[in-house]
């Protein structure tokens, strides 16, 4: 026979190599469901902790040993960050034992990589398990949910108001595939704030503020863009009124590469009036766009071009999907602005491009299809994006181009040939998580961005606030940025 403490010690070493043992960590984030948004949300959470450690506890429905491969494959070293894997469900209380949840400092709930599997439903289950677990702390979880269906709002929200921030991938994307196809760019600037490569949003108590105006404020940071006030008692506001006073305990909203950039002050430059020629704002005329693709985002997309482009503005979508009732029935009801038109027609086939009369339209949305294998998606698209590179190259006619890809790995393949416009729809997801899962305060200045009756970014031409061709500071900029009311 086998003596006790033997036993014991082959059946600790047997529960560590399942991924089963208990995690014992304070401070760490624990990530739930295995999805292909871990490896980006991994590699941020890196970013974020830069030299110092750091540890997050990583629980899904696969074999420990599996997990770590693909993590190692994908990501290499993770420098400071250490990553833990357990193997486990979700929505069992005792497998959410193993990874420690009320020592934690943040969780994130990501949607499952199930194809057979209701994915919304998973997520809610999942907070349910946590948030009413009976032997959880009293104090509040710091979560991070990510839902597909903006239709599942509702129910998540009767779980829990205080403890759990949403990001809606559906509804997110829609937006921002919305905004940037009206502003070729924006996509980079997007991918750059929600990154941690590059600079971000912070928010930040500076005593030096207090009793200060917010247009005195946008000159007193040498290495930081000041955009907003955060109050403690209600939601932040992006680009208030010029006379708005700084008060005790507000905080200040800045873009910035370091947090510690927001602790060196000093003079933008001055001024040169001479320089600043704004010009007054044009009003918005009808926008013709065009959607070549279809999946379940488009008829939000739709709804969320609505809210920004004048009446009588028009959207064709051309698309193989067989018949055209497939699209109708799930167009939004009513759109004021908008009209749309449908053609149906093999999106891949060059003859049938050259025929939509591309050079009619100020910019091109190019969807993937679901229902297919992500590889192929992307692979349509890329062979529909050369085709459109060449229509435009051909007529001279300058379009933006927004392009959704489903792996990153593709956007760098057409990136070769000519940088455009893209939406990473599970990339942008991911950096929307990570951020939250740092500052949750931040998803309120998300909400405020991508909502069309909020404040939004938007790249103009310079010639409407400066003379072109004439050497000046950034404080010029701002400052007839600031004549139009706006923050540059």
């Amino acid at each position: 026979k086998k003596p006790a403490a033997r036993i014991a010690k082959e059946n600790k070493l047997d529960e560590l190599l399942k991924g089963r043992s208990r995690v014992v960590e304070t401070g760490h984030i624990v990530i739930l469901n295995w999805s292909e948004h871990i490896f980006t949300v991994l590699h941020e959470l890196k970013l974020a902790a830069g030299s110092k450690r750091d540890c997050v506890v990583i629980m899904g429905d696969r074999d420990k040993v599996a997990m770590e491969d693909a993590i190692r494959e994908r990501l290499g070293g993770n420098g400071a960050l250490r990553v833990v894997c357990r193997s486990g469900d979700a929505i069992e209380p005792t497998d959410l034992d193993i990874v420690s949840l009320d020592t934690a400092r943040a969780i994130i709930v990501l949607s499952p990589d199930m194809a057979d599997l209701d994915r919304d439903a998973q997520v809610i289950k999942t907070l349910l398990a946590i948030i009413n677990s009976p032997g959880r702390r009293p104090e509040p979880y710091h979560i991070v949910a990510e839902l597909r269906d903006p239709r599942n709002v509702a129910v998540t929200r009767l779980i829990s108001m205080e403890e759990v921030e949403l990001v809606v991938a559906g509804d997110l994307i829609a937006r921002i595939i919305a905004q940037t196809s009206r502003h070729a760019g924006l996509s980079t600037v997007y991918t750059e704030l929600l990154s941690y490569e590059g600079s971000e949003i912070y928010l930040a108590e500076r005593p030096e503020l207090v009793g200060k105006s917010y247009r005195e404020a946008l000159f007193i940071y040498a290495h930081a863009t000041v955009i907003g006030i955060a109050s403690p008692d209600g939601p932040p506001r992006l680009n208030p009124p010029a006379a708005t006073l700084f008060a005790s305990g507000d905080r200040l909203v800045a873009i910035a590469g370091e947090a510690t950039d927001l602790h060196v002050t000093g003079e933008l430059g001055i001024v040169d009036e001479a320089a600043i020629d704004v010009q007054p704002v044009t009003p918005p005329r009808p926008d013709h766009t065009l959607i070549i693709g279809w999946n379940w985002r488009v008829p939000g997309i739709l709804e969320q071009l609505n809210n920004y482009v004048a009446p009588g503005s028009t959207a064709t979508i051309f698309a193989d999907v067989g018949v055209p009732s497939t699209v109708e029935e799930q167009l939004p009801a009513t759109l004021a602005n908008l009209s749309v038109r449908i053609q149906i027609g093999n999106t891949t086939d060059r003859r049938l491009l050259d025929a939509l009369g591309i050079e009619r339209y100020e910019q091109v949305i190019l969807m993937c299809y679901d229902g297919i294998p992500p590889q192929q998606a992307d692979s349509r698209t890329m062979v529909t994006l050369l085709h459109l590179r060449d229509i435009a190259t051909k007529h001279g006619h300058s379009f933006s181009i927004v392009s959704e890809m489903l792996d990153v790995r593709n956007r760098r393949l057409a990136e070769i040939t000519r940088p455009d416009d893209f939406i990473v729809s599970d990339q942008l997801v991911s950096l929307v998580l990570t951020q939250l899962a740092e500052v949750h305060e931040l998803n309120a200045i998300f909400a405020e961005l991508f909502d069309a009756k909020g404040m939004e970014i938007y790249i103009k031409p310079a010639a409407e606030y400066v003379k072109l061709g004439v050497g000046m500071t950034f404080a010029t900029v701002v400052a007839a940025a600031a004549r139009r009311g706006e923050t540059a």
